[in-house]
């Protein structure tokens, strides 16, 4: 609770609440080389210099977006963008370099 006051978000909560919420996107906006290293499975790799091509990705604007990185600023700046193209509901849940779950 502490750290969701200072901004930080729980990668480990946010994957818990993305499996729970029905059609929901766990982006990864890491480069491609960072997702081949290790990413959680069923994410969607779209690199933050490549979300202009999110529309192709997920067109409907109401998709539950649950949006992370490596540590979390990435992902902040793809919450800003996504929010600005109008989507709905987007979250940044942090980091992979904090999360405690299977990756492959």
């Amino acid at each position: 609770m502490f750290f969701d006051f200072l901004g930080f978000n729980d990668i480990n909560k946010g994957v818990e609440e993305f499996r729970q919420t029905k059609d929901a996107v766990l982006l990864d906006v890491r480069t491609e080389e960072e997702y081949a290293g290790c990413h959680i499975p069923d994410s969607l790799n779209l690199p933050l210099d490549q979300l202009d091509g999110i529309d192709e990705k997920i067109p409907e604007r109401d998709t539950a977006i649950f949006v992370h990185c490596l540590s979390g600023a990435r992902s902040a700046q793809a919450q800003r963008f996504l929010e600005n193209k109008g989507y709905t509901k987007v979250k940044n849940i942090g980091g992979i370099n904090t999360y405690r779950g299977e990756t492959v």
